[in-house]
């Protein structure tokens, strides 16, 4: 169509996205003028609940109809109010860190902070820069479940996911130390992992390969038995493989409300000390 002089291509396409959810199908409008894409507008099957009543198409046929005719109105407007715009890019860390340990526990100086201390010292002592993580500490939005971010790649939020996500994408090794909380992860440490449904979403829609990242569990229950850890290593196993992080032999330390201190363990340190050493050797 030519407008004020000036020639545009309006395009609706389909796109299966089958092989990283199936039945998933992207519709993208997109507005072309010579020098390139002007204006987009992405939207997936996923996004829409049962009771609505359109699903991805019909908004996307919907957005198409409504830009034809705004188009053949005020042109100018209409390129203000819906010029290109990129999602905000994740803010690389200054430093690339070799570690990055998650400290899930709401508790400073607890056992799972003496657990990432050990581990940020080993690695320090090994040349790796560290990056500690304290999820309940910063701004961290719930994932909504929106699937959003298989439009863009990135989440609808900006909050300090922006600057954890890349630590963690470039790290070598990922350490999580964690209590068990009712049988799983604390809140807070679940929110910042549920996130990571982005990272997923960049590296499938990118058909980038993960970074070999090895991904460690630490983790401390107060009641005895293993039995208390299978909710917390089937949730931090699940974030592994989302992120293609191949997971270490976890450490898992039941009867914590006996024992109290982890430090009385025998061997205990030097044990989580060999863990992040073996890890960090692996090719």
């Amino acid at each position: 169509m030519t407008v004020g002089g000036r020639t545009f291509s309006l395009r609706m396409q389909e796109e299966d996205l089958g092989d990283i959810y199936p039945g998933m199908v992207r519709y993208s409008v997109e507005l072309w003028e010579k020098e390139g894409l002007v204006a987009v507008f992405r939207t997936n099957s996923f996004e829409y609940a049962p009771t609505m009543t359109y699903g991805a198409r019909e908004a996307a046929e919907r957005v198409f109809s409504s830009w034809e005719r705004d188009l053949a109105g005020d042109i100018e407007g209409f390129l203000e109010n819906n010029s290109l715009r990129e999602p905000i890019p994740y803010q690389s860390p200054p430093e690339t860190p070799g570690v990055v340990v998650i400290q899930g526990s709401p508790r400073p100086g607890g056992n799972c902070s003496i657990l990432a201390s050990w581990t940020a010292d080993e690695a320090q002592q090994l040349g790796k820069p560290v990056c500690v993580v304290f999820p309940h500490d910063l701004d961290i939005h719930p994932c909504i479940g929106c699937y959003q971010c298989y439009n863009t790649g990135t989440c609808v939020y900006e909050d300090d996911m922006n600057s954890i996500i890349p630590a963690v994408e470039k790290c070598r090794l990922l350490v999580v130390c964690t209590p068990v909380y009712t049988n799983t992860v604390p809140a807070g440490t679940k929110a910042l992992l549920d996130r990571f449904q982005a990272l997923h979403a960049s590296r499938t829609l990118g058909r980038r390969p993960s970074r070999g990242t090895r991904g460690l569990l630490l983790s401390v229950a107060g009641r005895k038995g293993k039995e208390n850890f299978t909710c917390v290593s089937r949730v931090v196993g699940a974030f592994f493989s989302l992120v293609g992080i191949s997971a270490e032999k976890p450490v898992l330390l039941d009867g914590m409300d006996e024992t109290r201190d982890i430090r009385v363990i025998p061997g205990l340190e030097t044990r989580v000390r060999d863990a992040v050493r073996t890890a960090l050797r692996k090719d």
